[in-house]
């Protein structure tokens, strides 16, 4: 059976819609889905948090572990102090006249 060409390329289109509308279901239902993930996940957290009992017994400290230099965060950048006045300057003593040299 020949279809035109025209009844083809209407098929298509019609074929891309869909494609079209249930990617873009499932990529919503994928948002929603994380969002409700994320969102079970704090309140655990948050409950676990409150049900903790406030004081807990201090773990013994021990050496924490040394770093990889380059896993260290970059160190604060140093703001420019303001700047301050120049003290007044003081008069120089006067020069003696140096002393004739013996030979």
């Amino acid at each position: 059976m020949v279809t035109s060409k025209a009844k083809r390329s209407e098929a298509a289109k019609k074929a891309a819609r869909t494609r079209k509308r249930n990617m873009a279901k499932k990529a919503a239902d994928a948002a929603k889905m994380a969002l409700r993930r994320k969102r079970s996940r704090s309140a655990s957290r948050a409950a676990s948090s409150r049900k903790r009992p406030s004081r807990r017994a201090a773990p013994k400290r021990k050496a924490a572990p040394k770093r990889k230099a380059p896993a260290r965060r970059a160190a604060p950048k140093r703001r420019a102090a303001p700047k301050r006045k120049a003290a007044p300057r003081r008069k120089a003593a006067p020069r003696r006249k140096a002393a004739p040299r013996r030979r």
